[in-house]
């Protein structure tokens, strides 16, 4: 980062980076422990690595960028000055988030440090200041404690529910031989939703680490209750109700999302989406079962937006069919999402096509038939360069950091906070 100087710092960060965790996968799935899940160096690894490259291309956009060539939400996460080496060691390392996450941004991590991140200006909607609900030292006990019953709740539904639906049933050949097709199917959803707690747990336990440090507060709603979520890596309910392809990926894996869209999707100049999930699936690690349900993933995000633009208006006017088109969606959702992911949790080769060729491959022909039927909205230049094929979480930051976020500051003291609330208040508004 000093060597190079900031004009290609971005660059060389993000190969560097990337490219020795890509070292630290192969190492450990091929010398060490093929197939299996261990708490071993890969996992801060990851963590690290989008920090690393997240602050790289921060301090690009604030120190190197045109103000005017950034977008609103590069303006806001923009790093004016160069970290020195405590606070550069400080937010990559802390112990808050070393063994799991989430990822944050640098500002708003020093923000926390410094002790600014209780001091709330709300931002309301004509862009004027409220500071009625100020509060210097808001309590994150009762959130903590929700996290925690989270946790156990999660804990104890995978170590005794999990191990009875084991996803790799699925592909058992006396089960596919006698089952019947919705019976497959509902057993797939089933398998798939109990492998699942155990991301609610680790994400769940990271995020309440962080609170009870004192980290995670976004502000204050309008009823002047404190939000503890600003750091949050998923919304269980959101999940399991999804009714689109995109409300799924919108809140599973939320830092992780934004930190794929702020790296390599707002700045790719061609095939984002492709790219975007390339990314995803390298930065997981080196299973092949991982680019399966990436690339996978590409078809269903596509046509999932596909038949969204082209259809979904059909159903939206009267609300006894809106439900029944939402019940619909529900599970044309679960089964897709299910379907994707099996080899993501398969890891080999062998067994995923085993699993997909069982199916016919049917979701990826229904997907190719859907892209060939239904038109997708064609990039636009400009200010809206991007805006119709964007993956599911490219308009997240405007959304999660901008609708929510209410404590953006910044780390050149000749920015105001006046400033930088009038900086979020055009985002919103784009």
């Amino acid at each position: 980062m000093i060597i190079i100087g900031v004009e290609n710092m971005h660059k060389y960060c993000f190969v560097f980076a990337l490219g020795y965790l890509t070292v630290c996968q192969i190492t450990r799935v091929y010398i060490f422990d093929y197939g299996q899940y261990s708490a071993d160096f890969s996992g801060p690894m990851m963590i690290i690595t989008q920090k690393i490259t997240s602050l790289a291309f921060e301090i690009h956009d604030g120190m190197f960028r045109k103000n005017e060539d950034l977008t609103p939400s590069q303006r806001c996460l923009a790093v004016r000055r160069m970290p020195s080496l405590l606070e550069y060691l400080s937010y990559n390392c802390n112990f808050m988030g070393i063994l799991a996450g989430p990822l944050c941004s640098y500002k708003d991590y020093i923000t926390f440090i410094e002790g600014r991140s209780y001091q709330l200006q709300q931002s309301e909607a004509n862009g004027k200041e409220d500071t009625k609900y100020e509060q210097t030292d808001p309590s994150p006990n009762i959130a903590v404690a929700q996290k925690l019953l989270i946790c156990g709740l999660s804990l104890l539904f995978h170590m005794t529910i999990t191990k009875t639906l084991p996803v790799e049933y699925n592909i058992d050949d006396n089960f596919r031989a006698t089952a019947s097709w919705p019976v497959r199917f509902f057993y797939l959803y089933v398998s798939l939703m109990a492998a699942r707690p155990k991301y609610y747990f680790a994400w769940t336990l990271a995020d309440a680490i962080n609170n009870a440090a004192g980290f995670g507060f976004r502000g204050y709603d309008k009823n002047g209750v404190t939000r503890w979520d600003l750091i949050s890596n998923l919304r269980i309910q959101q999940i399991e109700f999804s009714t689109s392809f995109k409300m799924f990926l919108d809140n599973w894996n939320i830092q992780t999302a934004l930190w794929l869209k702020r790296v390599c999707y707002e700045r790719a100049t061609f095939s984002p989406t492709i790219q975007t999930f390339i990314l995803s699936a390298i930065w997981h690690g080196v299973y092949p079962g991982y680019y399966l349900t990436f690339l996978t993933g590409v078809l269903m995000t596509l046509a999932a937006r596909a038949i969204r633009n082209n259809i979904r208006h059909y159903f939206v006017q009267s609300p006894a069919v809106k439900l029944c088109y939402d019940i619909v969606t529900w599970m044309a959702t679960q089964a897709a999402i299910s379907y994707t992911v099996v080899p993501f949790v398969l890891l080999s080769v062998k067994p995923s096509l085993t699993f997909y060729s069982s199916c016919y491959f049917c979701l990826h022909i229904a997907s190719i038939l859907v892209l060939l039927v239904f038109p997708l909205k064609r990039t636009q230049k400009g200010s809206k360069k991007h805006e119709s094929v964007q993956p599911v979480w490219s308009r997240k930051l405007e959304e999660e950091s901008l609708l929510q976020k209410n404590n953006y500051s910044t780390t050149n003291n000749s920015f105001s906070q006046k400033q930088e609330i009038t900086c979020r208040y055009q985002a919103l508004k784009q």
